[in-house]
């Protein structure tokens, strides 16, 4: 289990993260969402080592995650973190990059482990490949690969889908969840997509104004947002009457209480993303179809 108690740390005087405290067991996935600056990547860097904490533990089981001033080597051996920056060999293969870490001692098994993560970030193609010659998404995917190399407890992953092309994301983060839930390794993911880990993590942390938030699981936070920027993780929302409403729960009915004027539809593949005016106030609802501007039309609210 890994376990942060009461963590608080600053950059110069300036509160980063105050208070933070959260537990996870192992095998789970956490998923930590916040703005930008709201200390998402400098969280997954103090549960390495990187920083010392200006108060508070953390825990693996029973190890205490210590920082520089009593470590010489950032990261304790069971826990591999992948960064935005991608720390790579740019003139050997592909292979070989994922397979720096791996003994020499068993050719055998070595090569079948690099295989075998190769087709977890499906990049068997481009095994024999130098990572210079590589794109962006391959080279996070050629991290992903290595930091699973030498089978960790915990991964650490800091946006980690952020370079690699929509086609390629699906498939992907299904492989690699799939494959870090059989193998039991505990993950914590930074993201700002709700894409990369709703289906995935157990547990999900909300990070803003250096404090945590909200704790929980997704389904929850979804259901239950606890107030705007929550709300916005998930996709369009309304404010109406003091209430977080989606925008998938207004639905156009015969009559209602709530008559709206249409502006513009936004076409979004199997439905249109509707704006509108409520009260004085710009609303947006989900719609199969598109709808004449200036067309007048009642709405529900889809409590379920």
């Amino acid at each position: 289990m890994l376990n942060v108690k009461d963590l608080s740390f600053s950059y110069h005087k300036a509160p980063v993260l105050t208070d933070i405290s959260f537990q996870l067991n192992s095998g789970e996935t956490l998923a930590v969402i916040g703005e930008s600056g709201s200390g998402k990547s400098t969280l997954l860097k103090l549960l390495y080592g990187e920083y010392d904490l200006n108060k508070g533990h953390i825990f693996w089981k029973d190890v205490e995650i210590l920082g520089p001033k009593f470590n010489l080597i950032t990261g304790p051996d069971f826990m591999k973190y992948v960064a935005q920056e991608f720390d790579l060999m740019p003139y050997t293969s592909v292979s070989e990059n994922i397979g720096t870490f791996l003994s020499n001692f068993y050719p055998e098994e070595k090569a079948n482990r690099i295989k075998e993560l190769l087709e977890v970030v499906e990049l068997i193609e481009h095994s024999q490949t130098k990572v210079k010659y590589l794109s962006g998404g391959q080279k996070q995917r050629v991290a992903l690969a290595r930091a699973l190399a030498k089978q960790p407890e915990i991964v650490l992953l800091d946006e980690p889908f952020s370079h690699i092309d929509n086609f390629k994301k699906q498939s992907l983060r299904r492989s690699l969840f799939s494959y870090m839930e059989k193998e039991n390794i505990t993950c914590i993911v930074a993201t700002h997509d709700k894409d990369d880990v709703i289906s995935y993590a157990q547990k999900m942390i909300v990070l803003d104004g250096t404090k945590l938030i909200a704790n929980n699981t997704p389904e929850a936070l979804y259901r239950n947002p606890i107030n705007k920027l929550v709300a916005s993780f998930f996709g369009e929302f309304n404010v109406i009457d003091g209430q977080i409403i989606y925008a998938n729960a207004l639905k156009v009915v015969p009559k209602s209480g709530l008559k709206a004027t249409v502006e513009q539809s936004f076409y979004k593949g199997h439905y249109y993303l509707i704006k509108a005016q409520l009260k004085g106030k710009t609303v947006f609802f989900e719609h199969p179809c598109k709808i004449k501007p200036q067309s007048q039309v009642h709405l529900s609210i889809d409590r379920k």
